[in-house]
């Protein structure tokens, strides 16, 4: 067994999704895949190569989340230019993102994202204004709760990397055309000035995109 603590410069070994969603499916609390590896999943084949395996969970969701997690499994978070154990943390701060560790192998495995939400609806953390049904923001693939792909584009419009261009670009032509038209909206509205948005606009009016054009 791995005898030393992880850093932040510690290995990456992820879990796959089936393999994540196996180490958390036994908690009670409401968690989901996100982030690029939800997108693959919701696509059904890998578009890239992710450092790392993301799942969410709300703030109220995170400290169940956690202790249900099993050995050789255990939690770090932030701190200063490291990490510390969870549970040591100072449970009055914002403990994010919360780092996985597989002590028998030494790697970093799951990163945990937490959310905003209520017990009805989802809540986007940067701008409470955009919110989503639950059953609309995380959706089931393959038995795996997944975070919807319209919203993940969402999470990654404020500033687009280019691993964030090529997973719009892989997943845009597949949303249906009320997930395409929530996103555009969702753009437009809550990070207008993303250089996604320059594309969602009409080029013959450009405060107007395509979910609000007149259909002729």
């Amino acid at each position: 067994m791995a005898s030393s603590a992880p850093t932040l410069a510690t290995r990456w070994d992820p879990l796959t999704p089936r393999a994540a969603a196996e180490l958390l499916g036994l908690s009670s609390a409401r968690w989901w895949l996100s982030g690029g590896v939800a997108l693959d999943h919701w696509l059904g084949t890998s578009t890239r190569e992710h450092q790392n395996t993301d799942v969410s969970t709300t703030a109220a969701d995170l400290p169940r989340l956690v202790h249900d997690i099993p050995a050789p499994f255990s939690a770090w978070v932030p701190s200063g230019d490291g990490v510390i154990p969870w549970a040591t943390a100072d449970m009055d701060a914002d403990l994010q993102p919360v780092r996985i560790h597989d002590d028998a192998t030494g790697a970093w495995v799951l990163q945990i994202d937490v959310e905003d939400g209520t017990d009805r609806v989802w809540v986007y953390r940067r701008d409470p204004r955009l919110q989503l049904p639950w059953d609309r923001a995380v959706i089931d693939v393959d038995g795996i709760p997944t975070g919807a792909p319209e919203v993940q584009l969402v999470w990654k419009a404020l500033r687009p990397r280019p691993e964030d261009d090529a997973d719009k670009d892989a997943v845009l032509p597949e949303l249906s055309d009320e997930a395409r038209a929530w996103w555009e909206h969702a753009i437009l509205t809550i990070h207008p000035h993303s250089s996604w948005s320059i594309h969602v606009r009409s080029p013959f009016a450009p405060g107007k995109a395509s979910w609000n054009r007149t259909k002729r």
